[in-house]
């Protein structure tokens, strides 16, 4: 049963509280294992951009097109995927669920809120606004 808006920002505070209190604390609490999983997903994301290079390399050389375009979509693959297992690992390997969407009963809007930049929380705060009459 998913937690209603008011439940999931009660609960949000609570986090953010004990963050302040004893951060310690609570970074043993998210666990190393979310980040040591992330990291793995790097090196491997690492891994997979230096084969793309390997196969655009060999396809251009051999004149094999389609070796290389593979190669080249292995690189694109492989940074998308760096980027966002190192974004993790900054993060203390927090809400690991997130990038795999949204939860049941959870807004895009939530998601963006607690996640996107400063001028997108700006925006979906003066959207809110509007829609609510203030």
């Amino acid at each position: 049963m998913p937690l209603s808006e008011e439940e999931q920002r009660l609960l949000e505070q609570m986090e953010q509280a004990l963050v302040a209190e004893d951060p310690k604390f609570a970074s043993a609490l998210r666990g190393s294992a979310l980040v040591a999983r992330s990291r793995r997903h790097a090196i491997l994301a690492v891994l997979g951009f230096l084969a793309g290079i390997a196969g655009l390399m060999v396809g251009a050389i051999a004149a094999l097109t389609a070796v290389a375009v593979i190669g080249f979509v292995l690189m694109l693959v492989s940074a998308y995927l760096f980027v966002t297992a190192w974004r993790r690992v900054q993060q203390g390997g927090d809400e690991p669920a997130a990038a795999a969407g949204p939860a049941a009963g959870e807004s895009s809007t939530r998601r963006s809120r607690s996640h996107g930049s400063f001028v997108e929380r700006m925006e979906e705060r003066w959207r809110r606004r509007r829609e609510d009459g203030f």
